[in-house]
C-alpha cells in the first residue's frame, strides 16, 4: 500500500508509471521558451520545486547549472534519479508550503521553478508558501510558475488560481511580474477539455 500522499500530490504516486512517459515526451526547451530570458546564461543555482520526472532539471543541468530538484512523490523522484543521473542534480524529498529542510540550508537561487505546482496549494498554503519562495530567491533573480486552469483530473487536488491573485500575493515580498502569459495546453487531450496554462515570471527586486 502506498503511504498517504503529501497534501497537493494526491493521485501522482498512483499514476506515476503513466505520467513518466507523458512528462518525458514533452520538451523542456519548448515548454519554457517564454521564460528563457529569465534564466542566466552563466552556470548558476536553480531550484526546481515539484521536479517530477527530472525532465526540466536535466535540461538545466545540461546548460551547466547546479539544480536542487525537490520532489515529494517517491515513485516520481526514484524514476527521475534513474532517468537523469547527473552530478549537477541534487534530489531532495521536501514539500511546499514550508520547505523546512531546504530553507534550513540557507541557500538562495538564481531561478526558482514551479511547473504545474502552485494550483495544488489551497489559499492558506499559498499564503504560507510565498514568503518562503521569496526567501529562496536571490535579489534580481526570478520565480517562474506554470499554473494550470480547467477541469481537475479525477483523484487530484487542484484549485483555480488566477495570475492577478498570485501577483498581489508576491508584491509584499519584493517580487514583481516580468511575464504574464496565458496559453493553451501543450497536450492535445488536455486542450480538447479546455485546459489552459498561465506562465508567470516574478522577479525579485535587486538590492539598492
Amino acid at each position: 500500500m502506498l503511504p498517504s500522499p503529501v497534501s497537493g500530490t494526491e493521485g501522482y504516486a498512483h499514476e506515476a508509471e503513466a505520467l513518466i512517459g507523458r512528462y518525458e515526451n514533452m520538451f523542456a526547451a519548448a515548454l519554457h521558451a517564454p521564460v528563457l530570458h529569465l534564466i542566466s546564461k552563466q552556470p548558476g543555482k536553480i531550484l526546481d520545486i515539484g521536479a517530477g520526472t527530472g525532465r526540466d532539471a536535466a535540461w538545466f543541468a545540461a546548460m551547466g547549472h547546479h539544480v536542487v530538484a525537490v520532489e515529494p512523490t517517491a515513485p516520481l523522484r526514484n524514476a527521475a534519479i534513474a532517468l537523469h543521473p547527473s552530478p549537477r542534480i541534487e534530489w531532495l524529498d521536501d514539500r511546499l508550503p514550508d520547505l523546512d529542510p531546504l530553507r534550513a540550508r540557507g541557500e538562495r537561487f538564481d531561478l526558482v521553478m514551479l511547473t504545474g505546482v502552485w494550483m495544488h496549494l489551497d489559499e492558506a498554503q499559498r499564503d504560507r508558501a510565498m514568503p518562503n519562495l521569496a526567501a529562496l530567491t536571490k535579489p534580481g533573480a526570478a520565480i517562474s510558475m506554470m499554473i494550470r486552469h480547467g477541469p481537475v483530473p479525477s483523484g487530484r487536488r487542484m484549485f483555480e488560481v488566477s495570475a492577478d491573485e498570485t501577483i498581489r500575493l508576491a508584491a509584499p515580498f519584493g517580487l514583481y511580474p516580468a511575464l504574464n502569459l496565458h496559453r493553451d495546453s501543450a497536450q492535445v487531450a488536455n486542450r480538447r477539455t479546455g485546459v489552459t496554462w498561465t506562465t508567470l515570471g516574478l522577479v525579485k527586486a535587486a538590492l539598492p
